[in-house]
C-alpha cells in the first residue's frame, strides 16, 4: 500500500492510498478518514460506496462527513467505483458502463470479467487491507452509499448480514434489473440470464429470502432519476411483511447531487453510530 496524501482534519487524518489489487487486476485508489479517538484504540468502520461516474474523491471532497465522523469516532472508508487503467475495458462514451460504473458486482462476461470484480474487492480484498493497516474494529462495520453505491451497499448488506450492523443509502437504485440506466449494464457484465442478476438486486434478494434488520433511505423528490432509475417505493413494497424495518424519507426540493447528500450526511453518521455502539 502506498500513501498518496495525508491531511489533518478535525483532529483526525484524511488519507488517500493506492495498492495493487488482485481482485481487479490493477492499481486501486481509496480514501480513509481516521478520527482522533483512534489514538486510544480501534474504532468502528463505515464503508461509503459512491455512484456512477464517481471515484473515491467525490464524497471526500463534497460529502462533508469529517466533522461528524470525528465527533462520533467513526473511521470512514471510501473505495473507488470501478477498476482503472489502460488495460481495463471501458465504454468511453457510455457513463453507465465501464470505468466509474462497476455496479459493485463480479462480472462474468468478456471483456469485463478480467477486471470488474468489485463485489469481491469490496467484501474481501479491501477489508483485509484496511484491517491490516488501520485501527479498525472489524466487529463493528456499517455500510452506506449513493445511487449506484446505495445499490451496492444494500445488496452487500443483504448478502452479508453477519458482517454489517447497519446499512443506509442516499437515492439508491433499489431494483437495477428493471431500471433504465442499470439493466443494460447488468446484461453486459453478467449475461442475458437474469437469474445471474438477482444477487445484485436488493428487491430480488429480499424476494429470494435475504434479510437485514433495517435500512435508512433518504431520497430527494426533485431527483431527475427518481421515476425511471431509483424508485424507492419498490423496495418499500418488497420488504412488506418480511420483518425488515425501513425508514424511507422523501425530501421536497432535493435533487441527486452532493448538495442533497451533504445535507443529510450527519443524520446518516449518527444513525450508524447508534447501531455500531
Amino acid at each position: 500500500m502506498k500513501v498518496i496524501s495525508q491531511n489533518r482534519a478535525f483532529g483526525g487524518t484524511q488519507g488517500v492510498y493506492a495498492h495493487d489489487s488482485e481482485a481487479c487486476g490493477c492499481e486501486m485508489t481509496f480514501a480513509v478518514f481516521v478520527p482522533p479517538q483512534a489514538a486510544d484504540g480501534p474504532r468502528p468502520v463505515l464503508w461509503y460506496l459512491s455512484g456512477l461516474t464517481c471515484t473515491h474523491a467525490n464524497v471526500m471532497d463534497k460529502g462533508e462527513y469529517r466533522r461528524m465522523a470525528a465527533e462520533l469516532g467513526l473511521i470512514i472508508v471510501c473505495p473507488d467505483t470501478s477498476p482503472r487503467g489502460d488495460a481495463v475495458a471501458d465504454e468511453a462514451t457510455n457513463w453507465q458502463m465501464g470505468k466509474g460504473a462497476g455496479f459493485y458486482l463480479d462480472a462474468t462476461e468478456k471483456p469485463w470479467a478480467d477486471h470488474y470484480r468489485m463485489y469481491s474487492y469490496i467484501t474481501g480484498e479491501l477489508p483485509a487491507l484496511i484491517a491490516e493497516n488501520f485501527p479498525v474494529d472489524m466487529a463493528r462495520q456499517g455500510i452506506f452509499g449513493h445511487s449506484m453505491g446505495g445499490h451496492g451497499a444494500m445488496t452487500i448488506a443483504l448478502r452479508n448480514p453477519d458482517r454489517f450492523k447497519s446499512c443506509s443509502a442516499f437515492a439508491p437504485i433499489v431494483e437495477p434489473s428493471t431500471a433504465d440506466w442499470s439493466a443494460p449494464a447488468l446484461e453486459k457484465y453478467l449475461g442475458t440470464d437474469q437469474a445471474a442478476w438477482r444477487p445484485y438486486d436488493a428487491c430480488a434478494l429480499v424476494a429470494d429470502g435475504a434479510r437485514f434488520p433495517e435500512f435508512l433511505i433518504d431520497q430527494g423528490k426533485a431527483d431527475g432519476f427518481l421515476e425511471n432509475g431509483l424508485r424507492p417505493w419498490l423496495f418499500e413494497k418488497a420488504v412488506e411483511g418480511t420483518g425488515i424495518a425501513l425508514t424511507l424519507r422523501m425530501h421536497e426540493g432535493y435533487d441527486h447531487s452532493y448538495y442533497f447528500i451533504s445535507t443529510f450526511m450527519d443524520d446518516h453518521l449518527r444513525w450508524h453510530a447508534e447501531r455500531l455502539g
